[in-house]
């Protein structure tokens, strides 16, 4: 087994093989009208299943993240099983009619298993890429943009042919796929699950870590200051991304699924991109600040010129672009933002306490550009909300999440002392 005990074998192979799973909860706007459909319910009621999914995502990695740091085969292991079985039973619930159900299984299960799966890979590939922290951290979470784009086709066949009115033909099928789809991923979670290992020398010393104190990270002003630049730009991303079919509608743009796909593209580029660029960065909080003012730059420019009523679709475009390659961006640069402010020692769990930012976010992003519209039917209003919201997340950046504030534990040098000596 030596010539597979490497970085590529141990980290970055099964960091794809579960991202690439779990990130398919991203394909839920492919099927939402299907199951709607079946189960006689509207697609605002099926709706909440997606909402609480990525709620449940947060707070079971804010919670779950010092199992994570004990012990990744059992994490690894936990996570295949809950989203593999959330997703069975999400087939089930289709197929009974039952909305409860769905929202417990797609939701509350399933949300679990994305949470858990989402933390597990990261320390380990953080351990192997020492010096590259922003790139490994940028493979894991590029595969969980990229879940989409792979999944999308083979949803699309497996859920058959449609009549002129858009419905299946065959409408079992949108059952019967979740039972498909849930073993494609228990095969391919079971490989991420089997092959993930951290390097030799650092499990002995790991096993002995304590002494976390929660009280001391969620006081701490450089967590508070991260954790919400990292909820802005999840908020400002997602009111944005939620609209983005909408706001090409509305300037008469008509390629929507090829700017659908070349957002896709940025996302997960940007995941990679942005965070590799911050290891070459003094100060790895630098990236956010890239992220959020070439945001604001991108915004005022469209602004500027007459809002969305008048704009060059080109800008338009290049305005989507930009934000999601900054939304992805923000997923990929926190885990090495964090080492580099709290250690490695306990990452896992400072990661997991700062995701429970994409709970809230992921219940209230969606929700602000639909609530401006809703009240002022103007998408340059929507601009101007989400520019103030990055321009405050700049400040963040600069006044409260500074170079120099750094919160180590005492442990953290202790195992770094232990490390270098073994």
């Amino acid at each position: 087994m030596g010539n597979f005990n490497n970085k590529w074998f141990r980290a970055v192979l099964p960091a794809l093989f579960i991202h690439c799973s779990i990130g398919t909860v991203y394909c839920w706007s492919l099927f939402k009208g299907d199951i709607a459909a079946y189960i006689g319910k509207s697609v605002g009621e099926v709706e909440w299943a997606f909402s609480i999914a990525i709620f449940v995502l947060g707070m079971s990695a804010a919670f779950g993240g010092k199992f994570v740091e004990k012990d990744i085969h059992k994490s690894s292991l936990l996570a295949a099983i809950f989203f593999v079985v959330g997703m069975v039973g999400t087939g089930f619930f289709i197929y009974q009619k039952s909305l409860i159900g769905i929202y417990i299984s797609y939701g509350i299960v399933m949300g679990i298993g994305l949470g858990i799966g989402y933390l597990t890979p990261v320390k380990t590939l953080m351990l192997w890429f020492d010096k590259q922290k922003g790139l490994a951290t940028g493979f894991a979470v590029a595969g969980f943009g990229l879940a989409k784009v792979i999944a999308s086709p083979l949803m699309e066949k497996l859920l058959g042919e449609r009549n002129n009115e858009g419905m299946l033909i065959n409408a079992a099928n949108i059952y019967t796929m979740f039972y498909i789809l849930a073993g494609i991923y228990l095969v391919m979670m079971l490989i991420g699950h089997l092959t993930l290992k951290k390097p030799i020398g650092y499990e002995e010393v790991s096993v002995q870590t304590g002494g976390f104190s929660y009280r001391k990270v969620l006081r701490n002003k450089t967590f508070i200051g991260i954790w919400l630049m990292f909820y802005i730009n999840i908020t400002c991303g997602l009111a944005l991304i939620s609209q983005e079919k909408g706001i090409l509608a509305y300037i008469g743009f008509g390629a929507i699924g090829f700017v659908s796909s070349l957002t896709a593209i940025f996302n997960a580029g940007g995941r990679l991109a942005l965070s590799s660029w911050a290891d070459r960065l003094q100060d790895r909080n630098s990236i956010y600040k890239i992220i959020f003012i070439s945001s604001i730059a991108s915004i005022l420019l469209t602004i500027v010129l007459d809002g969305i009523n008048n704009s060059i679709p080109f800008l338009i475009i290049a305005l989507l672009c930009i934000v999601n390659a900054g939304y992805g961006g923000g997923f990929s640069s926190l885990p090495p933002l964090l080492s580099d402010r709290f250690g490695l020692h306990s990452i896992s769990t400072v990661h997991g306490l700062a995701l429970s930012a994409w709970a809230l976010a992921g219940l209230t992003g969606n929700q602000l550009s639909a609530f401006i519209l809703d009240k002022t039917g103007s998408y340059t209003i929507v601009l101007y909300v989400i520019m103030a919201f990055f321009v405050i997340a700049t400040l963040i950046s600069i006044f409260v999440v500074k170079p120099d504030k750094v919160f180590l534990h005492s442990e953290e040098s202790n195992v770094k002392e232990e490390m270098a000596a073994g």
